[in-house]
C-alpha cells in the first residue's frame, strides 16, 4: 500500500532581520522539537502569521480525509492473512454509510445482520475496526497485528481475525461473543487531531458481550511510530493487562498495566538560570 505523508508540515520559517537568521526572536523555535502541539505560533499584527494558517488549514484536511477515506479492507485482509491464524472475516456495522456512522454513533456499535462465526473457543478474538481514522488502521494495523500475534503466541490462543467497517468499539463486544472468546481485542483508529492523524489504540474487554461499559474495558492508545508507542511496547502492555484479566476474571478500571513502554528519546531543553532556552 502507498499512502501520502500523514502529518502536515509543521516547521516555522527562522525569524530573519536583514541578512541574518534571529534565533532569539523566536525562542519557542526548539520547544517545537520536542511536541506536535501548535504552541508559541507567530502572529502578524492581531492574526496569525500566514505559515501557521496554512499549515493549521492543511491539519485540518488530514484529519478530515482520515474520517472520511474508507479503508482498504482487501490490503488489510491480506496483511492479516499472512499472520496465520486462519481466514480473516469481513463485517459492517448497522451503519450504512459514513454519514450515518458519523451522526449515529449507536449503529456503529451493532452489526449490520447475525454473526454466524461458529465458536471457536479461543482464548482471544481479535478484531481490526476502522473507527474514525481509516488512515491510522492502513499505515499501522498490520505492524501492530503481527507484533500482538508472535506476543500472545505462546500463552494464548487466537481465533481468526475479523475486520469491521463503520465500526465503534463495542462492535467487538458482539464478535467476541460469538466467536466464543474469554476477551477481545479491538484495534481501531482513534480520533483525528489537528496534530495526528494516523494513531491506533487497543480496547481490551474480558468477557465480551453486548452492554459492556467503557468502565469495564482497557484502552492502550497512541500506537503510531515512531512518533508514539511501537508496535512492541502496545503488545507487550497488551500481554500484561490480558495476564491480569485472566488470573482477575474481569477487565476495566481496576486492572491497571505494569508493563512499561521504551520512553521515546528526547532532548534536553536545557533552561539556564535566566531561563532561556539554550
Amino acid at each position: 500500500m502507498t499512502h501520502r505523508p500523514i502529518d502536515a508540515p509543521r516547521s516555522v520559517p527562522p525569524v530573519t532581520q536583514g541578512d541574518e537568521t534571529v534565533d532569539s526572536l523566536d525562542p519557542w523555535g526548539r520547544m517545537r522539537t520536542h511536541t506536535l502541539a501548535r504552541i508559541g505560533l507567530r502572529r502578524a499584527g492581531d492574526a496569525l502569521a500566514t505559515p501557521e494558517v496554512l499549515a493549521l488549514n492543511a491539519s485540518h484536511a488530514l484529519a478530515r480525509d482520515a474520517v472520511r477515506t474508507p479503508l482498504e479492507v482487501a490490503a488489510v485482509h491480506a496483511a492479516l492473512s499472512e499472520l496465520e491464524l486462519g481466514a480473516p472475516v469481513h463485517v459492517t456495522s448497522a451503519a450504512g454509510d459514513r454519514d450515518q456512522y458519523l451522526r449515529r454513533p449507536d449503529l456503529g456499535r451493532i452489526p449490520s445482520g447475525p454473526l454466524e462465526f461458529g465458536s471457536f473457543g479461543a482464548d482471544l478474538a481479535l478484531v481490526v475496526c476502522d473507527g474514525l481514522s481509516a488512515t491510522a488502521v492502513a499505515e499501522h494495523a498490520a505492524g501492530l497485528c503481527a507484533a500482538l500475534a508472535e506476543a500472545f503466541a505462546p500463552d494464548y490462543s487466537l481465533a481468526p481475525p475479523v475486520i469491521a467497517t463503520q465500526a465503534r468499539v463495542a462492535l467487538g463486544d458482539h464478535i467476541g461473543r460469538s466467536l466464543g472468546a474469554r476477551a477481545v481485542l479491538v484495534v481501531i483508529g482513534e480520533r483525528p487531531g489537528l496534530s495526528v492523524t494516523d494513531s491506533l489504540g487497543i480496547y481490551l474487554t474480558f468477557a465480551p458481550q453486548p452492554g459492556r461499559a467503557d468502565s469495564e474495558r482497557n484502552c492502550i492508545s497512541n500506537i503510531r511510530p515512531p512518533h508514539g508507542l511501537s508496535y512492541a511496547d502496545a503488545a507487550a502492555v497488551a500481554h500484561d493487562l490480558i495476564d491480569q484479566m485472566f488470573r482477575a476474571g474481569r477487565s476495566g478500571v481496576s486492572i491497571k498495566p505494569r508493563a512499561s513502554a521504551t520512553p521515546l528519546p528526547s532532548r534536553p531543553l536545557g533552561i539556564t538560570s535566566d531561563s532561556e532556552i539554550v
